[in-house]
């Protein structure tokens, strides 16, 4: 079982699919997060804000780029603070910290300050992604766990169990890959997350498991180190 792990939820799976945040999902995301927590899992949390604003559509809109990413940062701390209301409501304590200084709602990201918090059994929050534009939370995702020292990252996806080889809800042949490779995914363009993402992972051997936020405990499962869904690294490509 992996002692820290990063675990990155899009705000898709935050909001059940639809605008906003789904209370059903966000109550069972924190039971099965505490249930992990109190195995003894040091735990951080990355949370997109596609439920709210993806900053990348908003400049395809006419916004401004720069402007358009910050206001997809102030969606993900939308969704940081509401997962940790309801954290706390089961009885976990947790830290919130932004990578924008917001002092009256979160701590400023500091990672040495975020290790100690997880040392002593207190789940994580990074809002804000990076706190500067371009940056997509999935990159954000795969920093943070590197400079927190985490043993891997998980990814819970909304509406599929793992990677496949093409879309499984329009592809009825589409296999679901065991293992992948970081180069089969970049080559390939599996969307496992974006180039740059994984190529940070790859460059510092950092896995990614890959599951389906929907089934039954998963959560719980994959930060207790299940082996569930696909796991991504610089492993042979094999199929379920």
């Amino acid at each position: 079982m992996a002692k820290r792990v990063l675990l990155k939820l899009s705000g898709e799976s935050l909001g059940g699919g639809k605008v906003g945040i789904d209370v059903k999902t966000l109550r069972s995301l924190a039971r099965e997060v505490k249930a992990a927590s109190q195995k003894g899992v040091e735990i951080a949390i990355v949370a997109g804000g596609g439920n709210f604003f993806r900053g990348k559509e908003l400049s395809q809109s006419g916004f401004d780029r720069s402007r358009a990413d910050y206001i997809g940062m102030l969606g993900t701390m939308m969704n940081c603070l509401a997962l940790a209301d309801f954290l706390e409501q089961e009885g976990q304590v947790v830290r919130v910290q932004s990578a924008i200084t917001m002092i009256q709602v979160a701590e400023p990201y500091i990672p040495l300050r975020a290790i100690r918090h997880m040392e002593k059994g207190r789940v994580v929050i990074l809002g804000s992604g990076a706190g500067i534009p371009y940056f997509s939370t999935d990159t954000v995702a795969i920093q943070r766990a590197l400079e927190l020292g985490c043993q891997e990252v998980v990814m819970g996806k909304n509406g599929v169990d793992g990677v496949y080889s093409s879309d499984p809800r329009k592809d009825k042949d589409a296999q679901k890959f065991k293992t992948l490779s970081y180069q089969k995914a970049l080559v390939d363009n599996l969307g496992v997350m974006d180039a740059s993402a994984l190529s940070l992972a790859r460059d510092n051997a950092m896995p990614i498991r890959v599951f389906g936020i929907d089934s039954p405990h998963a959560v719980e499962r994959v930060l207790s180190g299940e082996e569930i869904g696909t796991l991504v690294s610089d492993c042979e490509t094999t199929m379920v």
